[in-house]
This record gives C-alpha cells, sequence and structure tokens, in this order.
C-alpha cells in the first residue's frame, strides 16, 4: 500500500516463511513522523502523574459529585487536588500502618466514585498493585480474582459489601483486611471478624492515618501498577499486567494527538466519570484528566439519569460505549419522529446541508453554522451544552449512529480501537475527517502497527488492499498474563503483540475492524464463514439493534438470533396492520418475514456468497445482556452462552429449516 495521508511506512512487508504467515509493512502514525512523543518531564510512575499535578493546581476542582438535599439531586460538589492528596496521603499511612506495601495486591470493588479513586492513588504512592474487581460481575468471578491475584486487602462501595463477603471464608488464605466507602453494620463487622479479618468503615480506616508519617518506596517504570482482569467471552478471566510505562507512554501519545488536532485538553475541561474504572478505557481517560489538573464528576450510578447528571456537570470530554450512543441516537430520533411534519422537515433539511457540506470536506463547525444555531444547538444542550469530544470505544459503533451524532451533536465523534493488553488507545479516529466513518482511524503516536495475513479466513496483508490479523507493538504494551506465562507467549510473538481481531487498511491510512480471527467455523459442505463479519454486514440493517449469527459444522445454513429496534418494528406493524405489543409483534411469522428480507437485501448489497445469507431468524424483543451473561461488561457477544441460552430455539431454527420444502 502506497504512503497514505495518516500513517508512513517503517519497515518493509515480510513473506511467509518459518511456518509464519506473510506480514504486511510496519506503519506508524504520521504525527510520530519526528519520532515518538518523549516521556513526559518528571514521570515515571502514575503516583508522579497525580503527585505533580497536585503541585501545579491544589486549588483546581478534581472530584465531584452531586449534593443531595431531601431526597433531590443538586449541584455538584467539589474536592480540590490538595484535598484529594490530603485524604490520599492518610489512606496510605494507613494501609502502611496495618502492614500493607510494595507489591501487596489491593482489590477495589464499587462504582465510580472519589473514594475509588483515592483508593487507587494510595496503591499507586505505596507501590501496591491495583486490582480492580468487575461491579458487573458475580461472587464466583469476584472470589476467582481475589484468589488468583492474592488480594489481602479490599476497598468495597457500601452497597457492595455484601457481595465481597459472600467469598468468606473461601479467600480467607490471602483477604486480611476490608475497607467499606461507607459504613459497616453491626452483622457485617460480627461475620468479619469470625474469619479472623477486620473491617473498617471509611471514617475509621482515615483514622489509621491520622498523624503518621511513612516514607513513599522509590518507583520505577517497570514497576506493575495494576492488575486488570479481563472478562473474557469463554474461560476464567485473565489477570492483565499493566506496567507504570504502559501508562504513561499512552498518555503521552494521547497527548500529542490532542495537541496534533488542536483539541489539546485543559485544566479547565471536565469529564464525566460513569464507564467502569474497572476497565482500561476509563482508567486512563481519567489519569488524563488528572495529568492536565482538569476536573472529573461523577454519575449517580443509574443509566436513566445519566443525561440529568451530564446536563448539570456539563462535561467537555464525553466518553461512550456504542450502547449508550445507540440509546442517545434512538432517543432523538424519536424525539423528531414526533416533533410534527414542520419540526421534522427543518430538520431534515438543516441535517442534509450539514452533512453534504461535511462530505465535500467543510469542518464541522463550518458547515452548517446557522442550522447549528437553529436546529442543532438544542441538541448540544441536552449533553450539556459544552461537549466538544465524544469518544467511542470498547465495541464497534454503528456507522449511521456515527454519522448521525457527528452531524446533530456539534462534537467531533470519534471512534476508537484498543485492548486492555494494549493499554486501551490504539487506534483513534482523526476530527473533521468525515471519510474515516465506520473506521478506528489511525494509530496513535506511539505504536507500530501491522497487519498479518490469515490464510485460512483468506486474508492476505500482502494484498491490494490489505485485511489481516491487527498486530501491535510499543511501550504501551502489558506485561504479560499474571500467572499464565503459557498465554503470554501465545500472543506475544517476536515483540507483537497479537490481538485476535482482524483489520482492513483504508486508503486514507485508517483501519476498519472486519473479523475476529477465532470467530471461524466451517458448515457442512465445507464451507467457511466469518461470523463477525456478516454480523457486522447485517448490522447495517437500520432495523435491528444487534444480530447473533450461528451455524456450526452439521448444518449447511446459518440461522441468527436478533434484537430488532422497536421503535422501527412497532413503525413497521403498524402500517401493516399488526397490532399487539413489541413481544407478541417479536413472534408474529410475517415480521420474522420482513426482518429476513430485510437481511437478504444487505446481503445482495454487499454480494454475499449463498452460505452466508441467513435462512432463518428469532427475534427477542429483550436485548442480549449482562444479566443473563449474554455479553461481556464491554458488549462483546460471548457466543458459548448465547448458544446454551438459546439452544432450543437455534434447534427449533434448523428442525424447521431442514423440513422438505413443498
Amino acid at each position: 500500500m502506497a504512503q497514505k495521508k495518516f500513517i508512513f511506512e517503517v519497515e518493509k512487508a515480510k513473506e511467509a516463511k518459518d511456518g509464519r504467515p506473510s506480514m504486511g509493512p510496519v506503519y506508524r502514525s504520521m504525527y510520530a513522523k519526528d519520532g515518538f512523543p518523549p516521556p513526559i518531564d518528571g514521570l515515571d510512575c502514575c503516583w508522579d502523574v497525580f503527585r505533580l499535578s497536585v503541585e501545579r493546581n491544589p486549588g483546581n476542582k478534581m472530584l465531584g459529585r452531586r449534593e443531595v438535599v431531601d431526597g433531590k439531586a443538586g449541584k455538584y460538589v467539589w474536592q480540590t487536588y490538595k484535598e484529594v492528596y490530603d485524604c490520599v496521603i492518610k489512606l496510605g499511612n494507613a494501609m502502611h500502618s496495618c502492614g500493607f506495601g510494595e507489591g501487596d495486591k489491593c482489590g477495589i470493588y464499587g462504582a465510580n466514585c472519589s473514594e475509588w479513586i483515592m483508593s487507587m492513588q494510595a496503591c499507586n504512592a505505596h507501590g501496591l498493585y491495583c486490582v480492580p474487581l468487575y461491579d458487573t460481575l458475580g461472587a464466583n468471578a469476584i472470589e476467582f480474582v481475589i484468589k488468583h491475584a492474592e488480594v489481602t486487602i479490599a476497598f468495597a462501595e457500601e452497597k457492595k459489601l455484601p457481595e465481597l463477603l459472600k467469598t468468606l471464608p473461601n479467600t480467607t488464605d490471602y483477604l486480611k483486611t476490608l475497607v467499606s466507602f461507607g459504613k459497616v453494620t453491626p452483622e457485617q463487622r460480627e461475620s468479619v471478624e469470625k474469619f479472623g479479618l477486620k473491617i473498617y468503615s471509611w471514617e475509621e480506616f482515615l483514622q489509621l492515618g491520622d498523624g503518621k508519617d511513612f516514607d513513599l518506596p522509590v518507583k520505577k517504570k517497570t514497576d506493575i501498577c495494576t492488575i486488570m482482569y479481563t472478562s473474557g467471552t469463554t474461560g476464567d478471566p485473565k489477570g492483565v499486567l499493566i506496567s507504570n510505562e504502559s501508562i504513561i507512554s499512552l498518555l503521552a501519545g494521547v497527548r500529542r494527538l490532542l495537541e496534533s488536532v488542536n483539541e489539546k485538553l485543559t485544566e479547565k475541561d471536565v469529564f464525566l466519570s460513569y464507564l467502569p474504572l474497572a476497565h482500561i478505557f476509563d482508567r486512563v481517560i481519567e489519569e488524563l484528566f488528572i495529568l492536565h489538573g482538569a476536573s472529573i464528576g461523577f454519575w449517580r450510578g443509574d443509566v436513566k439519569l445519566l443525561l440529568e447528571d451530564i446536563g448539570e456537570l456539563k462535561p467537555t470530554i464525553f466518553c461512550a460505549v456504542p450502547r449508550v450512543l445507540d440509546r442517545v441516537y434512538a432517543g432523538l430520533t424519536q424525539k423528531i419522529s414526533a416533533g410534527g411534519f414542520l419540526k421534522k422537515t427543518l430538520f431534515n433539511f438543516a441535517y442534509s446541508r450539514k452533512y453534504n457540506n461535511m462530505r465535500k470536506g467543510l469542518k464541522h463547525g463550518d458547515a452548517a453554522p446557522l442550522c447549528d444555531k437553529i436546529v442543532f444547538s438544542k441538541v448540544k444542550q441536552g449533553l450539556g451544552g459544552n461537549v466538544r469530544l465524544i469518544l467511542s470505544g470498547a465495541a464497534p459503533l454503528a456507522p449511521h449512529v456515527e454519522a448521525y451524532l457527528r452531524v446533530v451533536t456539534c462534537a467531533h465523534v470519534l471512534q476508537g480501537y484498543g485492548l486492555t493488553e494494549t493499554c486501551a488507545g490504539t487506534f483513534v479516529s482523526i476530527p473533521n475527517e468525515l471519510p474515516m466513518l465506520g473506521t478506528v482511524g489511525p494509530p496513535v503516536p506511539n505504536v507500530d502497527v501491522c497487519l498479518e495475513s490469515v490464510p485460512e479466513m483468506g486474508y492476505d496483508a500482502l494484498a491490494e488492499v490489505p485485511r489481516g490479523e491487527v498486530c501491535v507493538k510499543g511501550s504501551t504494551l502489558f506485561s504479560g498474563y499474571y500467572k499464565r506465562e503459557d498465554l503470554t507467549k501465545e500472543v506475544m510473538i517476536d515483540g507483537w503483540f497479537h490481538t485476535g481481531d482482524v483489520g482492513e487498511w483504508q486508503a486514507d491510512g485508517s483501519l476498519k475492524i472486519i473479523d475476529r480471527k477465532k470467530n471461524i467455523f466451517k458448515l457442512s459442505q465445507g464451507e467457511y464463514v466469518a461470523v463477525e463479519n456478516l454480523e457486522n454486514i447485517y448490522g447495517l440493517v437500520s432495523d435491528i439493534d444487534s444480530i447473533w449469527v450461528y451455524g456450526n459444522s452439521f448444518e449447511s445454513f446459518l440461522v441468527a438470533v436478533i434484537n430488532p429496534n422497536q421503535q422501527a418494528l412497532e413503525r413497521w406493524a403498524g402500517e401493516n396492520n399488526i397490532s399487539g405489543d413489541f413481544k407478541s409483534i417479536c413472534e408474529n411469522p410475517r415480521a420474522k418475514e420482513y426482518i429476513l428480507g430485510e437481511l437478504n437485501k444487505i446481503g445482495k448489497e454487499k454480494k454475499l456468497k449463498g452460505f452466508e445469507f441467513i435462512r432463518a431468524v428469532h427475534l427477542d424483543p429483550e436485548a442480549f445482556d449482562i444479566e443473563r451473561d449474554l455479553i461481556t461488561p464491554t458488549y462483546k457477544k460471548k457466543r458459548p452462552q448465547l448458544l446454551k441460552y438459546y439452544q432450543s430455539v437455534i434447534d427449533n431454527m434448523y428442525k424447521e429449516g431442514n423440513k422438505p420444502r413443498t
């Protein structure tokens, strides 16, 4: 591939040899054409990020939460950087006085809040490994992580304490001290102490650090900062070892990128913390805000109240997973549909005008300023009025949703890609580049990237349109899987991390994720199916929210379980004189035929092969969710669990599909 606008070649392609597939050229971001960004002065570890920011910005607002008076949420109440620092020092002293120090493992369990951040910073100060415990997983996974990581002290949100206590006595070989972010009941105290453990309320624990002063250990870049357990779609969670250097390198790269596209962060920026701090995506974003002395406000923990929290906080940067942005999109389109003929016509005219001007290369702020002022300003106010960057990650964002939000929010909508193993951000799309719709953009300016051919799936990294497994090299990479050197060797080959995702280079140097290497199976006639690629294509049907495509080597055709879009299907039902609630419409054979027809249309448009077409569908009105263990906390499909849950449905679809046709 010739040199493109946003990447340049740093190493030539390699033909297949020694049993390894061929590798395409190695590429790097154009924003790193003069070299990777150097380490940020004075930063050797995550503790330095916070400590130096406190020195520079002691009076800046750092952490805020909404004040609740008489059951009603009011304004955000803030703690300054210096106030947070003083509390962190007390926490660290308390941990030290209880005998916990460098190299020990500290669990943190609960929703995002000030205490979460302060507990994490106390770990950073004293060299403990911070081990987030997933707020979205049950007691079994919590127990596994505590035992596997050998967690000795754990902080927990008050309402999560009962879940933590369920792991006793199985975790008492390791766990010695529990600290509640709030209060501790006498019953909880009794049940913990009978196992020989100590438990403290937040205030009690802080008092242990009063008047004490311990020297902090010297921390190195190579020291492990956190062990983040990935939920995984199969098997036990894997503990991803992330060093100080990984996070510091990422911060330097993201800062370079934002400066290069004139979106530099400042101390005036405000961030809404609601995506789980237990995931690397939110963790590194919050580190970035702390680096710049900016403000972080926490949501109230209820997705129904999220927009209200946004309206009060008025964030400047909004990070989201696609499911949140899908809800925003659905809410906006519903409002427009219900707004009457005149409003709908005005909106559609403004949308077309702005979108077409953006396609011609105009920046979003210059594409239709009058339309922004008259029409789209209401959408902007709905997100607080100050949002300038919306970053989507963790899963693919549908192109039609991305395009819509780029136009109506009056903000840059950027799609990113990364894994826990790459310390989150590895690719991110560029502001004001509409052709990057549906891609994850070029690499960030502190990694090298190449594609490796996947011959068994027909992906060739040396083809005219290069496709292959995405491989990453750089200092942001993880230090291995904790206690699983075998798994580390599987994915780390000659310094390259093999992501397992299949990408396709675009003409401008952005990357499109098109498949997952392991999501391939053979049909009974011997044809291979790359199922994730098919789901991406069928996902373009606007009348469906989510699709799981299934097939196996004993059957000759594919079937699918679909979450239809409620608004779209109910509208279709009304137009076709079909009555009933959403559930009964989903069960209607005509609705299934309609959705199947829409899937076939997109299949023909995308020139799918005959065996790639869906033969039968089941419409489930209930979205795939974490509660039923059908998706991970980052919204990746758990295919074995989906099969187990829908086994009878799948069996029926094949039974019907295999009947002789009359």
